[in-house]
């Protein structure tokens, strides 16, 4: 059955999670008031689940049982899945205004569902049938589960054998005849002390010598020997101040972290790659697109940063000089095209062997190489027409304070019919937004997420189909190779 979004704040408080922050063990991480804006965000995926308004994009029909489920832990059917799953991720970010952290599971479930069938297909192995068992309990009981492919890398000119730390990729390190133990860490973890399960895929495609590197499998979050050490982001601990107009967005937010397996224990029945490493790179490439595509969400963030862009040019005053509203028009084209090339990705979407559609990969590479670029400028656009008042404002205490607010009061006030604390709850939010902690959702990940900007590039080239592009132009103009 689905969740609602109270159970599925309750369902966290069952966990016993290791979490580390600031030094120190985060006895209740569903309560801390630096995570909990991530698990708010996480809980609106389940609250608008419910939502009459929002049910075609956000719930789906389960391909195993025919029951109505979260679309986060469905599988793929058609290219109108993955067109919903665009629209969903657009959704969800303008609701949110940061990343809401339950795509990277989606994808993950998505692209282990073709990867396993490939690997049995070949050599005759069942994983395959342990996945389809996995994906019924998911979806029973509506889980979260977070995506983790991302190793620590060590250094990066060395393949995984060849580190002096062997741990800088995660790897097995002891078979038994019940499971497998695994060891390493996985690093920029998004939400993953807000799921329920993690699932672990190789970070690279391998060849022989790495083979004891190529696992995949599916974990409780709070595996016996798994710690989560939470990553900082900027402006961060305004969230524990007592006035929490100083971060902009005071309900939702994001995280990350560093996951560390210590040897832990993975039951048969949970693993989905053991070292056939010539399966690695083709899980990483369906993951990758997939989660390329998933980047639809930054859209659905613009829409909230263009709204806000527009706000504080009517509350400085100036929403009718026109270099201002043609800024506005260059971050709306910008957003919408990022749009476009998510979209597009899914239409195009083709069904694999086992019956799962996948996005269009050459296009899904396209569409997050326009995210590696394009919010920077719609932020840069947003910054502009803010001001440089956005980042010298004084503290909500300040404003509220008996001896100076009546000055900021005074001397912060634009547009005499606006009052001075919407401009700075609107200011807060751009700079939450582009520089504090949902710059982390808007910027960074947009450039990093998914695979680095070159990773992108790398896939475009391969599938460009130059030589076809050749033989047009050579035929058009008359040239011929014989």
């Amino acid at each position: 059955m689905m969740m609602n979004a109270r159970e599925y704040e309750e369902s966290l408080r069952k966990l016993d999670l290791v979490v580390y922050m600031f030094g120190r063990r985060v006895e209740n991480p569903v309560d801390d008031p630096i995570i909990r804006p991530s698990m708010n965000a996480v809980a609106k995926t389940y609250e608008m689940a419910h939502d009459p308004a929002f049910s075609e994009i956000m719930t789906a029909r389960s391909h195993l049982n025919g029951k109505t489920i979260n679309r986060f832990t469905h599988i793929h059917q058609g290219t109108d899945d993955l067109v919903k799953k665009t629209k969903m991720g657009r959704l969800l970010g303008a609701h949110t205004g940061c990343c809401f952290q339950r795509c990277v599971g989606m994808d993950a479930l998505n692209a282990l569902s073709i990867v396993t069938f490939d690997i049995d297909q070949k050599f005759d192995t069942e994983y395959h049938r342990r996945f389809l068992k996995y994906l019924a309990y998911v979806q029973e009981n509506d889980l979260t589960c977070d995506g983790a492919m991302t190793d620590p890398k060590g250094d990066r000119g060395l393949p995984p054998h060849k580190q002096p730390d062997p741990d800088m990729f995660l790897r097995v390190v002891k078979e038994t005849g019940d499971g497998i133990v695994v060891r390493g860490a996985k690093a920029h973890q998004t939400g993953a002390v807000n799921s329920h399960e993690i699932i672990v895929m190789p970070t690279i495609a391998m060849r022989e010598a790495d083979r004891d590197y190529a696992v995949a499998f599916a974990l409780p979050s709070d595996a016996i020997g798994i710690t989560y050490i939470m990553g900082r982001q900027s402006c961060d601990t305004r969230k524990v101040e007592s006035d929490l107009m100083d971060t902009g967005n005071p309900v939702f937010g994001g995280h990350e972290a560093l996951v560390v397996f210590d040897d832990v224990f993975v039951p048969w029945e949970r693993v989905f790659l053991f070292r056939e490493y010539e399966f690695a790179g083709p899980l990483v490439e369906r993951f990758a697109a997939y989660h390329r595509q998933s980047y639809a969400c930054k859209s659905g963030v613009g829409d909230v940063l263009i709204g806000a862009a527009q706000t504080i040019a009517e509350y400085n005053g100036v929403q009718n000089a026109s270099h201002v509203k043609d800024k506005i028009i260059e971050m709306n084209h910008l957003n919408e095209t990022l749009f476009c090339g998510s979209l597009a990705c899914a239409a195009e979407g083709k069904q694999t062997p086992c019956g799962t559609f996948c996005v269009d990969t050459l296009l899904a590479n396209v569409s997050k190489q326009n995210v590696t670029r394009f919010p920077y400028e719609i932020a840069r656009l947003a910054q502009d027409i803010a001001g440089g008042l956005m980042v010298t404002l004084p503290s909500a205490a300040d404003f509220k304070s008996p001896e100076v607010g009546k000055w900021l009061e005074k001397y912060y006030r634009g547009n005499p019919g606006v009052s001075t604390e919407n401009r700075f709850r609107i200011l807060r939010l751009i700079e939450n937004i582009t520089l504090g902690a949902a710059a982390v959702g808007y910027l960074t990940e947009s450039m990093h997420g998914a695979g680095s900007p070159q990773a992108q590039r790398i896939m475009i080239a391969r599938q460009a189909c130059v030589p076809e592009k050749q033989a047009l132009a050579k035929k058009l103009c008359g040239i011929s190779d014989r």
